[in-house]
């Protein structure tokens, strides 16, 4: 009897074993995964998308705001009259019926029908009152000036997630201030599929996108746009684009391409205006890159303004090949006031050479010729320097009048911009401030870059380039009573080898007013047809939009 006992005993005690180590299994070691999947027998993941960040102006005005909309969704199982409901959802949604029908035969307490509808629609499918149709809050992006300043704002699209995202631009580049920071809450529902309660996640809370606040000025984005498509269409041109910065501070007051697209239809479009030529497309400058290399021989002391060019009586052979002036006009003894104003190019050849490979690249280098300017925008590109050991005489000669090497328009203009800034160069900058969730605001310092000439230089080489304005080939576009620096650019366009005589790149930079520099800008315009040089075609475009912007900030003639 006694066995017996303990055989029941030890029986007993097994199966308590047995259950305890079954209990323990089920609500430790799977204890996550049953609770998911009981949570979903009866409720569904939300995942909580917060407020994307504006996008504003220099004034405070939205440049990309945020509109209201809704995701229109399905209860399957409280739907009594699915044929019906379908047809009557499918006119309002713009979906078809069939599609429509196929969610509500799920057997799923939460089917998403349509997203982004507007709250005029949500209204109306509303009054219908239809049994197992709701509504979620959604935000979409609204751009309030519509197209202006599209290729600098970039635009919001959907990730590989259904999500939110911004590319290109300001968008791309500033995603994740703008976005925002999600959460997940569990929505339960009661026995009929009706959503009784909503928790969020213990360890995320969702915080709203910061504010940008941009150094973009609306008056003159609207200035530069509207110059610029002008001259575009005046002068036959396949594009064009400009660039305004102020010179003291490296802040992006406008920045404009032609042509560009809607960015509330950018799908309407094609790719490739989605990116901003300005930061993304590489050219070769021309003329307007002399004003670089004239300045590093200045300031290397290599030539002074009145050194005479003892090789410009006529064509200069290197290499076995032979440059020439733009008009094929030659001067002996011309000055290197007269070679910038004339844009001679066996000038620019004799300063390059007077200033020899080594001191050029170093000087480039300086200037940030090579390597990215570090603007606060998606898509920016470059093309560095040849090793020295790569270099030839002949391509000394042609970089010193700007073929041969290849660079962005931002990396010009913000290299250009050390002479307006007494030789100090500044990081160009889009975005000024940003505004947190908590209304903290962090200020975006201006950074200085480097120092590639001196003040005295940069004081010298503005005289110089005022000069060119005045008694160049652009001055009858100049703006009278102003002293403006600049320097006008033809440069060839490289096709299968060779350089096409009749497609050019036309442009013009320089700043304003020249002694107490407000701007400054570079004007592109790609292969215009009524005329292939820049003192015809982007000079009048330039002081056209120069002489707006200093009537918009009140500077008078003197």
């Amino acid at each position: 009897m006694i066995w017996r006992y303990r055989f029941s005993l030890f029986f007993l005690i097994f199966f308590l074993l047995l259950v305890i180590l079954r209990l323990f299994y089920w609500q430790v070691v799977k204890a996550g995964e049953l609770s998911d999947l009981g949570r979903l027998q009866y409720g569904k993941y939300v995942n909580v998308m917060p407020k994307r960040g504006e996008i504003k102006a220099s004034d405070g005005f939205s440049l990309a705001a945020n509109k209201i909309n809704y995701l229109v969704f399905a209860n399957p199982k409280e739907i009594k009259d699915k044929e019906k409901n379908a047809l009557l959802l499918s006119s309002f949604l713009e979906l078809d019926t069939a599609s429509i029908s196929a969610a509500f035969e799920k057997d799923l307490f939460w089917v998403p029908l349509k997203g982004e509808v507007e709250d005029s629609v949500k209204s109306e499918i509303k009054r219908l009152n239809l049994d197992g149709i709701g509504f979620e809050q959604q935000f979409s992006r609204l751009y309030p000036e519509s197209s202006m300043a599209a290729s600098l704002l970039g635009f919001v699209g959907k990730d590989e997630n259904g999500e939110q995202k911004g590319y290109y631009g300001i968008e791309g580049f500033y995603n994740r201030q703008l976005k925002g920071r999600s959460s997940f809450a569990v929505q339960i529902h009661d026995a009929f599929g009706r959503p009784v309660l909503a928790r969020s996640s213990q360890d995320t809370s969702p915080v709203e996108g910061r504010d940008l606040i941009l150094n973009i000025d609306r008056s003159i984005q609207f200035i530069a746009e509207k110059a610029l498509k002008d001259g575009i269409e005046r002068y036959k041109a396949e594009g064009g684009m400009v660039g305004i910065i102020n010179p003291k501070t490296g802040g992006v007051l406008a920045m404009a391409t032609f042509p560009s697209f809607d960015p509330r239809d950018y799908s309407s479009y094609s790719s490739n205006l989605f990116k901003n030529p300005f930061i993304s497309s590489l050219y070769e400058p021309g003329s307007t890159f002399k004003s670089l290399i004239m300045s590093s021989a200045l300031d290397a002391g290599v030539v002074e303004p009145q050194t005479k060019c003892n090789i410009c009586s006529g064509p200069v052979s290197i290499g076995g090949y032979q440059i020439k002036t733009w008009n094929d006009k030659y001067s002996s003894n011309i000055t290197m006031i007269d070679v910038i104003k004339n844009s001679d190019n066996t000038g620019m050849v004799f300063a390059g050479k007077s200033l020899g490979l080594e001191k050029l690249l170093k000087y480039l280098d300086s200037f940030g010729i090579g390597s990215q300017t570090g603007i606060d925008l998606e898509g920016e590109i470059y093309q560095p320097l040849k090793p020295i050991a790569n270099w030839y005489a002949i391509d000394l000669a042609t970089a010193s009048f700007g073929q041969g090497i290849s660079i962005t328009p931002i990396e010009l203009l913000s290299a250009f911009s050390a002479i307006a800034n007494q030789g100090k160069r500044m990081e160009p900058h889009v975005v000024s401030k940003i505004k947190t969730s908590k209304n903290q605001t962090i200020q975006i310092e201006p950074k200085l870059l480097g120092k590639p000439i001196s003040e005295k230089t940069a004081k010298v080489m503005t005289e110089i380039l005022v000069n060119a304005v005045d008694k160049g080939e652009a001055k009858w576009a100049k703006p009278k009573g102003y002293r403006i620096a600049g320097k006008t650019g033809t440069a060839q366009i490289p096709i299968a080898g060779h350089y096409d005589a009749d497609k050019t790149i036309a442009s013009f930079i320089g700043f304003a007013p020249a002694d107490d520099p407000k701007f400054a800008m570079l004007v592109i315009v790609d292969r215009p047809q009524t005329s292939i040089y820049g003192s015809e075609t982007a000079a009048p475009i330039f002081f056209d939009i120069a002489q707006k912007i200093l009537s918009y900030y009140e500077i008078p003639p003197q």
